[in-house]
Parts: structure tokens; C-alpha cells; sequence
């Protein structure tokens, strides 16, 4: 164990970081399903423990796709920066997504933070100027960000590949040696140029960096994020540049007429995002300090706090090799605890496509289908270790055969028979017998079996878990078949569906960070007060609201007593109708873009 990296860590402070989305377009499925979605089930789960969770985001401002859509739409960067800005805010409280702060990284705060992580790297010796060869337009007399250049592929001849990724073969592409590459701006022909840069030396880092990786086992990590790091490390790492020949972004904080017309690069500058936005929170809270729970290592003796950061697999090698190097180089800050970066996910077999419109867009869905059912089956399909297709055909199955034929289901077959039968009130039970036990004492397994599965962020088999203990419910009531012994034994009747409800309610805590609105509604159906933001041990508050924790929301399992009031009984789900996939995938196709 290195004597620079702790051995343990603060189990009960938790920094929920989220990659920052481009404001360039609404969110897609696979945006929400592999990253937001996960992040909010975890922090979810982590806040009914009493833990002290920091969840932070927001739009990433200064992404050459968003100039590249201001350009072509005629309008300010800042004006399409707002616009999906907003969007995702939308989505977010659709979808019962919940940050502490959900910002921008075009606030002075961030800024201001941003500008101190380079002085601070500078001082240290960790950033350096060099000469390199840039993308130059003879036609708009300017340097061009790689983005802005297109060319033939020289590994693959795909031919529109970009001047930073080919999209067909997925390689980082060297823009010079594009075949014929030109400028998006007006299709000419570009040159390459010699232009002064920035750079984070990353192969001074790298010695650090290694001493992180090898200080404990990270066995826990997905096997996707350990092998993307290794891959970069054994290549040896190298100077990369962290400053580009843009008018939009944070401008470089030194008097320098030379650098007057540069500013610091879009991945320097997201990724600080994290840390600005916990500074933004902690001013927001009155408290301009708290951030430190979260950030300074061993601070006073105690424990680092544990962070993870939720991504998509693209973004592994920024979070495990550059991101820690900066905070290496700064001194005296937490690393990360977990990265569980997901694949990607497809549609219908195929790959999603902005360009080609081919994409589940969030705006779209979520005014046609219940946000629970979109929760249901992204998690289910969930690309957490190997990509995932979305299919029209299979969303309407999940949720009419498993959310609502399993789990909807039993809910039915245990409040409505308490309402007809027992005239809403939970019966006081018999002696319980084996199989009564036995379906108690399961659920308590699944209980210790989810938590387990929840912690290390293994969320869809978790989910897997608890539709399973739906199924032994249902199993549960087949055996016993109450509605057949209560015309001979109400007091057995009365146990059996005594023992359903605390079945029922040890669904709703366990379905409570995957379906939160169904969960709260379940919470009422059982006769208990609606949820309470005020009694949460621990709330923050989200650019546009105050997050909502139910008053439930304590992760263990609790009894329904006997006598408990419960309201007249209302389905959970809606049932989709078996024409929805062909009438979607007609819409999807409807609208592709061929190219």
C-alpha cells in the first residue's frame, strides 16, 4: 500500500459524480441508460441508508458540437446552450432523476475554478508549452478544433470520418493524416499549421498515476473500466494538449497577448465540473466550505469520501487516467473510488445515430409512456457490461408480462382481495406456518442479496432480484389460494394475505431506486402517510426544486401491522396495448434519416 492513497474509505459519504452531456441535443436512451439513470438508482439507494450523498452534474457548454450547431442554425452558442439546458431539466424531472445540482459549466464558479486547477498545475510543474500542428482554413483565416475537420479514414476509408474519432471504426483519429480532410464549416480544403499550446504532462504524472492504480485491489471495478486503463497505460502515456484556438470557452487565465485568442480545451475543462459543481452546492447550501466532505483527502483524520463517476465506456480513459492525474497534480484531493462506465446501447440492432435520426428520444417517449416504465426497462436492458439493443418489440413484453403481469400483479391479488374481503384493513394473522415463513425468510434473503448487489452498483441484477421475489409471491398466493379457503376458513384467508402485505411492502422498499413514483404511490396503498421531503435525514437541493425523499425512504424492511387502514386499491402500471411496437417502430423508420 502506497503511503500517498488511503486503504479504506468513508462508507457513509458518497459523491455521486455524472458525466456532463453535451447541450448540443436532447438526451437519447442510450445517453439516460447507461449513465443518468444508473447514477440516480445508485444515489437513490444510497440516500434511504442515511448516507450523506453529493449528486452533481450538468451541461457541458463549450463542446465544439455546440458551436458546430450554432453555426449551422445561425444562433449564439449560449442561445443553444439554454435551449438544451432546459431540455434536460425536463427530462430529468420526468424521469424522477435527482441532483443536488444539475449547473453549467458557464458559470463564474466554474470559471473561476477552472482557471485555479490550471495556475495550480502550472505552479506544479504539470502543464508546459510546445508547438504543435493545428487544422488551418485558408478560406475563414482561422485554426479549426478537430471537430470542424472531416476527411477520409486512413484506417478503415470510412468518409466522413472527424477530425478526433472515426465513428465507423471507433479509432482517435490524427486529423493530419485524414485523406483530403476539409473544414465542415464551408467544405474547403484545410492546411495544417504550427500553433502554441498547453499541454498536461502526463508522462510526468504517470509514475503517480500507477502508484494509484497498484495502491489496492480493484477487483469491484467493471472489468470494461480496468481494462480501458490498463490499455492506456501500458501504450505510455504522453503530453496532451490542453488549450485550443477557440473563442468559446474558459479563457486561459495568464497576460499573454499570444494566448489572448485561445482558451482551455473542452476535456480539461468538463471534467473539473465535478469539483466546481460541489463548490456551486456548497455556496447554494450558505455553507462555502462543505464541499470538503466530498474532496479532501483524510481531512482531520478522517476517511476520503467514496466517489464514483457514472459514464459511458468513451469516457473511461478521462476519468481513470487524465482526471486523477489532475487531481494528483493539484494536491490533496480525493480519487475517484468507482468509475462504472456502461457500454453502449443500440436500437433495434442497430446502432444509434443522432446524424441519422435514428435514437428512443427522452422528449418523445416520456409524454407517452409512464416514467416508471422507462425506468423499468432501461434497467432491465441496461448496458452494464456488454451493449444493449433497445427493442419496441421486447418494451412492450417487459412491461405487460414482467412489471405488470409479475409485479403489478401481485399487488392486485393482495390489496384488492384485503379491500373486498376484509373491508381494507390488514388482518391480524393465525400462527404462521412453513410456507409462510419460509416466503418471510426469502424475502429477508433478498433483501441482504439486493443490498449487496446495489452497493457495488450491479443494478440490474439487482432488479433482477426483486421482480424474482414478486414471482415467489405469486407463487405464494397460487399455493395457498386464499380466495378459495375463505369461504371455509376466514383466519387462514387473513394470514396468507397478513403475510402478502409484508411481501407487497418489501417490494416497495427494494423497487424504491428503480421505480420511485410507483414505489410512493405503493407506500399510500398500504395505508401509510404520503412521503415527506422535511424528514430526510439528508437533502439537497436541485437547480429547479428541492430533491424528494419519501418518508419510507429507510432502507429495511419494515411490517405492515395488523389493523393498518388501507385506501380502495388503483393499478400501478398501465397496460400497453399490443399494437404500441409496430405503430413505434413504424414512427422510428418513418422518420430515419437515410444516408
Amino acid at each position: 500500500m502506497s503511503d500517498n492513497f488511503p486503504a479504506s474509505y468513508d462508507p457513509d459519504t458518497i459523491l455521486v459524480s455524472v458525466a456532463w452531456p453535451y447541450a448540443n441535443g436532447p438526451f437519447h436512451a442510450g445517453h439516460v441508460s447507461g449513465v443518468y439513470l444508473p447514477a440516480d438508482t445508485f444515489a437513490r439507494f444510497q440516500r434511504t441508508r442515511g448516507r450523506k450523498v453529493l449528486m452533481v452534474s450538468g451541461s457541458d457548454c463549450h463542446g465544439t458540437p455546440i458551436t458546430l450547431r450554432a453555426e449551422r442554425e445561425n444562433r449564439t452558442p449560449q442561445e443553444v446552450v439554454n435551449e438544451f439546458h432546459t431540455s434536460f431539466l425536463k427530462t430529468f424531472n420526468r424521469l424522477g432523476i435527482e441532483f443536488d445540482l444539475f449547473t453549467k459549466t458557464l458559470t463564474e464558479n466554474h470559471y473561476a475554478v477552472t482557471q485555479d486547477m490550471f495556475l495550480r498545475l502550472l505552479e506544479h510543474g504539470y502543464i508546459y508549452r510546445e508547438k504543435m500542428i493545428g487544422a488551418y482554413s485558408p478560406s475563414l483565416s482561422r485554426f479549426l478544433p478537430d471537430r470542424y475537420v472531416e476527411g477520409e479514414c486512413y484506417n478503415c476509408h470510412f468518409g466522413r470520418a472527424r477530425g478526433d474519432q472515426c465513428d465507423n471504426c471507433g479509432i482517435l483519429v490524427d486529423p493530419q493524416k485524414l485523406i483530403n480532410p476539409y473544414s465542415v464549416v464551408d467544405r474547403q480544403t484545410i492546411e495544417f499549421r504550427e500553433t502554441e499550446h498547453f499541454f498536461l504532462d502526463l508522462a510526468k504524472l504517470e509514475p503517480s498515476l500507477r502508484d494509484w492504480i497498484n495502491s489496492y485491489d480493484r477487483d469491484y471495478w467493471r472489468n470494461n473500466t480496468t481494462q480501458f486503463t490498463l490499455n492506456w497505460l501500458n501504450q505510455g502515456l504522453r503530453g496532451r494538449a490542453i488549450t485550443r484556438d477557440l473563442e468559446w470557452g474558459v479563457p486561459i487565465p495568464l497576460d499573454d497577448p499570444s494566448f489572448k485568442d485561445k482558451r482551455i480545451y473542452v476535456w480539461f475543462d468538463a471534467v473539473i465540473g465535478y469539483f466546481s459543481a460541489s463548490k456551486e452546492w456548497s455556496q447554494r447550501q450558505g455553507k462555502p466550505e462543505l464541499w470538503e466532505n466530498w474532496w479532501h483527502s483524510g481531512k482531520d483524520g478522517k476517511l476520503p469520501a467514496r466517489q464514483y463517476y457514472f459514464l459511458g465506456k468513451d469516457n473511461i480513459p478521462f476519468h481513470t487516467i487524465i482526471w486523477p492525474a489532475m487531481l494528483i497534480g493539484y494536491g490533496e484531493l480525493n480519487l475517484p473510488f468507482d468509475v462504472p462506465a456502461s457500454e453502449f446501447m443500440n436500437l433495434e440492432g442497430d446502432q444509434m445515430s443522432t446524424s441519422r435520426n435514428w435514437a428512443i428520444w427522452l422528449p418523445d417517449i416520456e409524454e407517452r409512456y409512464q416514467p416508471d416504465a422507462i425506468r423499468y426497462y432501461m434497467t432491465a436492458i441496461a448496458p452494464e457490461t456488454r451493449d444493449s439493443s433497445w427493442s419496441w418489440k421486447d418494451f412492450v413484453a417487459k412491461i405487460n408480462n414482467e412489471l405488470i403481469g409479475t409485479y403489478g400483479n401481485f399487488i392486485n391479488r393482495v390489496l384488492n382481495p384485503l379491500q373486498k374481503n376484509f373491508g381494507g384493513i390488514v388482518p391480524t394473522p393465525d400462527e404462521l406456518d412453513e410456507s409462510d415463513r419460509k416466503l418471510l425468510t426469502d424475502a429477508q434473503e433478498t433483501f441482504a442479496r439486493v443490498t449487496e448487489l446495489l452497493e457495488g452498483v450491479h443494478l440490474r441484477d439487482a432488479l433482477k432480484e426483486v421482480m424474482a421475489l414478486a414471482s415467489l409471491g405469486n407463487g405464494y398466493l397460487e399455493e395457498k389460494s386464499p380466495w378459495k379457503v375463505i369461504k371455509q376458513d376466514v383466519q387462514r384467508a387473513g394470514t396468507t394475505y397478513y403475510v402478502a402485505a409484508q411481501i407487497a411492502n418489501a417490494l416497495k422498499v427494494m423497487s424504491y431506486p428503480f421505480l420511485p413514483f410507483s414505489a410512493e404511490k405503493l407506500h399510500e396503498l398500504l395505508g401509510f402517510e404520503p412521503g415527506n421531503p422535511e424528514v430526510s435525514s439528508y437533502s439537497g437541493v436541485a437547480e429547479d426544486g428541492v430533491i424528494k425523499i419519501p418518508a419510507f425512504a429507510a432502507w429495511a424492511l419494515e411490517p405492515v401491522p395488523a389493523g393498518q387502514v388501507l385506501p380502495p386499491p388503483s393499478a400501478l402500471f398501465i397496460k400497453l396495448e399490443p399494437t404500441v411496437a409496430d405503430e413505434e417502430l413504424a414512427l422510428l423508420n418513418a422518420n430515419k434519416i437515410e444516408k
